[in-house]
């Protein structure tokens, strides 16, 4: 019996809100991107979201239960079918990312619009010129070694690179945050990508940019780490629209 240290049923219901809630957003693609959340002290068992669901009718019940210690049997390893398997990539990366980090309760991987376009620069350094993008100063890890779609040791190569951060662009890639909770990963996930659209919005004028002191910048980061209450304010205004418009989200 698995000895859980949340309320797995609770968990399910806030990853399923984040993934309806994400492709309302329209921040993800397609099939392609993962969420996982662990559920165990040791942080090895985790949920994620099975293969072929759309992030728009994933329901608390859909999320697997899986093992990072264990790899799925190859049948269970979607490469061509559908139908409650396993990514190859969702595990390549997350498999890696718990299995190594056993601290890194909530796992968020999107390739989203703006954040995927700033992971493509060549010298992505994201200017605290407002107060989203000065959230994240002196706050990311970086990877600048692409080296293919997570299959392999792609999954291995990252999970090693976050160091003390909480958000990683993933050059050539995306983008992931990996926080505490469901609440504060997606409030870094969503703010990540608001401040990556700021600043090329902004960087396509042409014109100079009003980059914020290094201190002013760093005072802000950490007034928003301060108020990180309200990270779960935001999910549980989430979970009410959902509960109105959407309750099947939360079907077990």
């Amino acid at each position: 019996m698995v000895d859980y240290d949340v309320d797995i049923n609770e968990a399910r219901r806030d990853m399923a809100a984040l993934f309806r809630w994400t492709a309302r957003e329209r921040l993800h693609e397609g099939i392609a991107n993962h969420y996982s959340m662990a559920v165990t002290a040791d942080g090895q068992q985790f949920l994620m979201n099975p293969y072929g669901i759309h992030f728009s009718k994933v329901k608390a019940g859909d999320l697997l239960l899986l093992n990072a210690q264990e790899e799925p049997n190859t049948t269970d390893v979607a490469q061509n079918s559908i139908g409650g398997m396993v990514d190859v990539t969702a595990w390549g990366i997350h498999g890696a990312m718990h299995r190594n980090n056993p601290g890194a309760r909530v796992i968020l991987h999107l390739h989203s619009p703006y954040a995927t376009a700033f992971s493509c620069l060549k010298d992505p350094v994201l200017p605290p010129i407002d107060q989203t993008s000065a959230r994240f100063f002196n706050r990311l890890a970086f990877d600048n070694g692409f080296d293919g779609m997570g299959i392999g040791d792609e999954g291995e190569r990252l999970s090693h690179l976050l160091g003390n951060q909480r958000v990683m662009v993933m050059g050539n890639h995306g983008i992931m945050s990996v926080a505490s909770s469901p609440a504060i990963g997606w409030d870094l996930m969503y703010h990540i990508e608001v401040g990556c659209r700021n600043y090329m919005l902004a960087s396509a004028s042409g014109l100079a940019l009003s980059v914020m002191a290094d201190d002013v910048a760093e005072k802000t980061a950490q007034q928003w780490e301060d108020y990180e209450s309200q990270a779960v304010h935001h999910l549980a205004a989430i979970r009410r629209i959902l509960d109105e418009e959407e309750p099947d989200y939360a079907a077990l």
